[in-house]
């Protein structure tokens, strides 16, 4: 006689989970259990004033995503916030428009000097500060700008001089950044980063200024040997 066949075992009432009743997820390290669950209502000034908190502290652009999980809200929920926070500095319904802003940058929001107090602002931050960017600086940035990717070599002949130095300093800035190397010489070639996007209070690089057309055409400079620097 053949052995039956073998039967799963069913699980007893000491192994079945009980419905509902599924473990906790486990506290981050230094975050206190009832701090994890919250409801913005119940906070002071509500899911506005959170919202308003968070981006108060933030030192870059923050996408509506991240502002999202953040405040346990719905994302379409926090572009109306936010949305509703722009107007309301703007003074939108006779209200009193405030020295700042908010604004998309980049991808994601983060609140700004608004631009009418520039002048004032710039002032006090540029009072007596050194480290300002050069003319040489300036001019570089704009070639990286509008002819990125581009190499040193590449900059070198538009501007007539060696810009290694300069590239450098831009880097260490964080407005360029190393973002290949091109096919044919090896050279490495730059662009600019978000943080030149923020720093111009640009959304893209499609906002920029239409002066690319009075910038020489790269074909003038075919051939252009790029210092040994650029390939490492």
């Amino acid at each position: 006689m053949s052995d039956p066949s073998p039967t799963a075992i069913e699980p007893g009432p000491a192994d079945a989970p009980e419905p509902g009743n599924d473990p906790a997820p486990e506290p981050s390290p230094g975050v206190a259990a009832d701090e994890l669950a919250f409801d913005v209502a119940d906070l002071p000034g509500g899911a506005l004033s959170t919202l308003e908190a968070v981006l108060m502290v933030a030192d870059e652009p923050i996408p509506a995503a991240t502002l999202a999980t953040v405040l346990a809200l719905p994302t379409a929920t926090v572009e109306r916030l936010l949305a509703e926070l722009a107007a309301e500095y703007r003074g939108a319904g006779g209200g009193r428009p405030r020295g700042f802003d908010l604004r998309r940058a980049g991808a994601g929001w983060r609140i700004y000097t608004a631009p009418a107090y520039a002048a004032v602002v710039g002032r006090f931050v540029l009072d007596g500060q050194t480290a300002r960017l050069t003319q040489a600086a300036l001019e570089t940035l704009a070639v990286v700008a509008y002819r990125q990717p581009v190499t040193r070599g590449q900059v070198s002949a538009v501007r007539g001089v060696n810009v290694d130095g300069v590239v450098r300093t831009l880097t260490s800035r964080g407005l360029v950044a190393e973002i290949g190397t091109e096919e044919s010489s090896g050279a490495v070639l730059y662009g600019t980063t978000g943080y030149f996007l923020e720093r111009m209070g640009l959304g893209s690089l499609d906002e920029m200024p239409p002066l690319a057309p009075y910038l020489p055409d790269f074909d003038a400079f075919e051939g252009v040997d790029d210092a040994a620097g650029d390939h490492t």
